[in-house]
Parts: structure tokens; C-alpha cells; sequence
């Protein structure tokens, strides 16, 4: 008899060798649960917590997973109607709240720091036929780099996240079986540390405590921490991560996220990726996603140019990027606005576009340029050359994030596209403006018809459909503070 595995072409010898080790391992190092766990469309892992002796079974056959965990907003909320006649006719597969098959990566087991006894897997879904559901946002990341290896390049990104940590005082009303809403209450939290004093030791050392916490929680997940600093805001800090590959860095992202919010939870603090927590004279906070391709099989970094371009200017892109850089610069500010929406998914987010804050405002590029969209940083020669996107925030989909900037990156490399002379004024009149709320990002995604080809029409349908359920519910409350404590502050 084969397995669901076999049946979805998945199992192979090699899966066979890596499920062997796991299973040996979940017994060797004594875990006694394990959490199969998959990330949703905002970012947030779901799963199920089995018992050990089940693992061996998972790896096999699955965990049976509703399907509407796929349809869910930022509340929880289907955005579907499942149990009415033609409520889930544009997405095949689904209805009825019906099953899907989580399959968990066997070379993707940890041991949670944080939760003695505990390992941890990544999962995908599929469909009980044995077909995977394309609009798994990994997957959609995953055909992203399918199409970059067919140009022959692959992707390597380094990350800075900013975040805020806050030290939790009190949980009563959160926990106030008389207060519970959809969604509830976050904690009462005061700071860690009274910011405006950036990178500086004093307030470091002020919160050490939780920065350790985050340090070991990285580390012993075996992700590639390489500095953590305080930001400028009350209670900011920042979290810089080495280069990886795109999808690993992706994977890191995620389980950084979510591990770190669960690992300091448990000690008294609450960590939040919301972009602008709902407090005065807060900073917002931005992910900073830098990216290169590199030639598939030299590993050469394409962005690099040995010399400027023949009479190039230093603020024409040609004279630090390789035309193929240049080319990929400029399809990222092509599809600036329709990309805005993956970057920054959230109502929330697009608080952050505002002048002088060292975010952008407008569809610029700039030379080592903090205020510009994009930040070209190195020079000829320099094999760290790279481009840095300043437009996210951290509570996006990184899977969708990056997979937005192949798609934009790529139709600039096949058109040709030549970038316009680096900005140095990056809060001027010129350039067009970035989106300034969601409404206008999912209406900028829905007119590109570049974007919406790359990430296939069922998949912009579909993820419009959930962010208008978002938009929806924020224009119709009646306390737009109290929408983003709920449903950001708490949750993200």
C-alpha cells in the first residue's frame, strides 16, 4: 500500500533516509510532543501538536487540516462564505470547511528552546487527492524561484528586522473571561527601554534580559543571528540576520517570528511585529530586505560590475550595478505600487510612509540612501553588492514578500528595463508615491497586469478577497485605535 506521501510523489529514498534520522532523533533526544506547523497567508504558523510515537505516521500519510484555515483574515474570520452554495466556487478544492493534508518536512525537525520536550516541523498543504494547493504561500515563493532558475539565477537575501519587545505587567484583562472578544485583548505592557538614544549601550544593557532571550531562542534554532541592536523608538530593536539562500532566508523568518514572541511570552514580554504599535510617540518599524542574484552555477554574484559603465555619472545606476543589476533595479520600481501590498500588508503598515522617518515615501532609488525604496549598497568590484527594498514591514508573508521582488526584478531583466539617475532628494516632489493605505495597495496589485501574471490570477484573487475582509472590518470600526490593538498588537 503507498503512502499519502508516495501518492503526492513527495517520497523518495532521500525522504526515506531524512524521516529514519527524525524519527531517531525525536527519540534520541527524548521529545515527547512534536508541532507540525505551516504558515498562512499572514505569516502566523498553524498546525498540530502530535505525540511522539505519532511522528513516524505524519511523515507518511499527513495531519488532516481544516481548509479554512486557509481563508482566514487577520481576525480569524473566514472570508468565505464555506456553507453557502457557490461560496468557494472560485477556489477548487475547497468547501464545506473540508480537509486538507499537512505533509511535514523531515530534515525540518528542531527542538524547541523554549518548550522542554517539544520538537518543531515545517509542513505544506495539499489536497486529499494528492495534489498540492497552489495557493500556499510557500509554494508560491517556491514557483517563484523556479522561474528565476530557468533564467539561470537564484536569489540570496539578508535580513533586518526591527520589532518591539515589551515588558508584560499585566494579563487580567486579556485573560477576564468577561472581556473575551473576536479578537481580544493584548496584554498591559510597559518598555523595556525609553528609546531616542540610538545603538546606545546604555539601553542595551537596560534590555539584556529579553535580548538574550531572543539571542539563545535564534541561536538554538539554528538560525544566522548576527547582531541584535536598539532602534530609535521606545522599546525598538533589531534583529540582523547573515545571507542564505531566498527560501531558507524565508523559513527563517517565520520561525524567527513566531519563536520569538512564544520564547518571550513564557519569560514576561511581549514582542510584537506590528509595523506601528498603538502608543504616542512610538517609531515605526520596517523590515529591510536585502537581495542579489547570483549565476546558478558559478554563484557569482550578477549584481557586480568590475568597472562603471563607459560614460556613466555616479548616480546612474550603470556606474555600481551590472546591466543586469541596472535591469532588475528598475523592474522593482516599475511594479513599485502593485509589489507595495506584499510588503506591507497591513492597515497598519502604511502609517509608516512619511517623510524624514528613514522610510520611503516615493518609488526612488538611492546610492547608500536611507530615505529611498531602494538603497543600492557597494561599489564595482565589491562582492557584496546588493539592493536593499526599505518598504516592508515586519509583519509580512515572507514568502510573498520575496516572491514579489522576483517577479517585479525578472520582467525588468526581460524588458531591459533602464533605471532612471539615483535620487538625492528621497522626500521631494519627484517620484511616484508609494501606496498610502491598503485600499490603494490591492488596487495597485489588481492594475498590474505584470504582478498579477507572476503570482497567477487565482492567487490575486484569492488574496484580495481575504485583505478586503481586513479593510472592510477596519472601515467599519467605530475605534480605528482600538481595531489595531486588537487585531495587530495582539496577534502580530
Amino acid at each position: 500500500m503507498t503512502t499519502f506521501a508516495q501518492r503526492c510523489g513527495l517520497h523518495d529514498a532521500a525522504r526515506e533516509e531524512a524521516t529514519q534520522r527524525a524519527t531517531r532523533q525525536i527519540g534520541t533526544d527524548g521529545l515527547e510532543l512534536v508541532r507540525v506547523a505551516w504558515c498562512d497567508l499572514h505569516g502566523v504558523t498553524r498546525g498540530k501538536t502530535l505525540v511522539a510515537s505519532a511522528a513516524r505516521r505524519a511523515f507518511d500519510d499527513g495531519v488532516g487540516m481544516v481548509s479554512t484555515l486557509m481563508l482566514k483574515d487577520t481576525s480569524d474570520r473566514t472570508a468565505y462564505k464555506v456553507f453557502e452554495p457557490g461560496g468557494t466556487a472560485t477556489l477548487p478544492g475547497f468547501g464545506f470547511a473540508n480537509n486538507l493534508v499537512l505533509l511535514p518536512e523531515p530534515e525540518s525537525l528542531r527542538q524547541l528552546p523554549w518548550s522542554p520536550g517539544s520538537g518543531w516541523l515545517r509542513a505544506q498543504p495539499w489536497f486529499q487527492d494528492g495534489q498540492p494547493v497552489e495557493l500556499d504561500t510557500r509554494r508560491v515563493l517556491q514557483r517563484a524561484l523556479q522561474r528565476l532558475e530557468r533564467a539561470g539565477l537564484r536569489m540570496r537575501c539578508g535580513l533586518e528586522i526591527e520589532f518591539h519587545i515589551y515588558r508584560i505587567e499585566d494579563t487580567a484583562a486579556q485573560l477576564d473571561p468577561d472581556q473575551a472578544a473576536w479578537p481580544g485583548l493584548p496584554p498591559a505592557v510597559r518598555l523595556i527601554h525609553p528609546g531616542y538614544n540610538l545603538l546606545t549601550e546604555n539601553w542595551f544593557d537596560l534590555a539584556e534580559e529579553p535580548l538574550r532571550i531572543v539571542q539563545h531562542t535564534a541561536q538554538a534554532l539554528g538560525l544566522p543571528l548576527l547582531s541584535l541592536e536598539i532602534e530609535l523608538g521606545p522599546s525598538q530593536v533589531e534583529a540582523v540576520f547573515d545571507v542564505t539562500d531566498a527560501l531558507a532566508a524565508a523559513d527563517n523568518m517565520v520561525l524567527f517570528r513566531n519563536g520569538v514572541r512564544q520564547a518571550l511570552r513564557r519569560a514576561g514580554y511581549h514582542a510584537t511585529f506590528m509595523c506601528r504599535p498603538p502608543f504616542p510617540n512610538i517609531m515605526s518599524s520596517g523590515w529591510h530586505l536585502h537581495q542579489s542574484l547570483v549565476d546558478a552555477q558559478t554563484g557569482r554574484n550578477a549584481f557586480v560590475r568590475e568597472a562603471p559603465a563607459p560614460g556613466s555619472l555616479p548616480d546612474d545606476a550603470g556606474h555600481t550595478l551590472s546591466e543586469l543589476g541596472e535591469n532588475y533595479l528598475a523592474g522593482l520600481l516599475a511594479h513599485a505600487r502593485a509589489m507595495a501590498v506584499f510588503c506591507t500588508p497591513t492597515v497598519n503598515g502604511f502609517g509608516r510612509f512619511r517623510p524624514n522617518a528613514l522610510a520611503p515615501q516615493s518609488v526612488l532609488w538611492g546610492r547608500d540612501n536611507r530615505g529611498a525604496m531602494l538603497r543600492v549598497v557597494g561599489e564595482c568590484g565589491d562582492k557584496a553588492t546588493r539592493i536593499e527594498n526599505r518598504i516592508g514591514e515586519p509583519a509580512a508573508n515572507p514568502y510573498l514578500y520575496l516572491a514579489s521582488q522576483i517577479h517585479a526584478g525578472l520582467d525588468g531583466i526581460e524588458q531591459h528595463l533602464e533605471a532612471p539617475p539615483a535620487t538625492d532628494s528621497p522626500y521631494g516632489v519627484s517620484g511616484e508615491r508609494i501606496p498610502t493605505s491598503l485600499g490603494d495597495a490591492l488596487e495597485a496589485l489588481q492594475a498590474d497586469a505584470v504582478m498579477v501574471e507572476g503570482f497567477g490570477q487565482s492567487f490575486v484573487d484569492y488574496f484580495c478577497n481575504v485583505k478586503q475582509s481586513e479593510l472592510q472590518r477596519h472601515l467599519q470600526a467605530e475605534d480605528n485605535a482600538d481595531f489595531q490593538r486588537r487585531e495587530y498588537f495582539s496577534r502580530f
